[in-house]
């Protein structure tokens, strides 16, 4: 299994933000750019916003395992941006995950438009 590449630095997150490309859900905003490294990274977000330390660490959670069995299915070379929102944490699985495919192929970023 490949290496979850992570976004770290606030002025990536801020360049991923300002020229990006996004799609959002009542669960989840996704963020998108190309890059040059030919490698995929994620940035996960919660805001205090959605609820205490241990409801933005379950949507955390819940965002990475979401994209770690999807990212098969992603295009290589992207930079990735999950901003959890208040339904993060308490929405059902199969929608978490059905919701994040759909953002991702409206994004353009599944192969072969699986």
């Amino acid at each position: 299994m490949n290496r979850a590449w992570s976004i770290k630095e606030n002025y990536e997150f801020r360049r991923i933000y300002q020229r990006g490309t996004s799609a959002v859900s009542g669960s989840m905003v996704v963020y998108c750019r190309k890059n040059k490294l030919g490698r995929s990274r994620l940035g996960i977000t919660a805001s205090t916003k959605i609820g205490g330390a241990v409801t933005r660490n379950r949507a955390r959670r819940r965002l990475r395992e979401v994209y770690r069995l999807n990212r098969d299915k992603l295009r290589e070379g992207w930079d990735i941006i999950l901003v959890a929102r208040g339904r993060t944490a308490a929405v059902s699985w199969k929608e978490l995950n059905d919701t994040f495919l759909r953002l991702c192929r409206k994004l353009e970023l599944l192969e072969g438009g699986r």
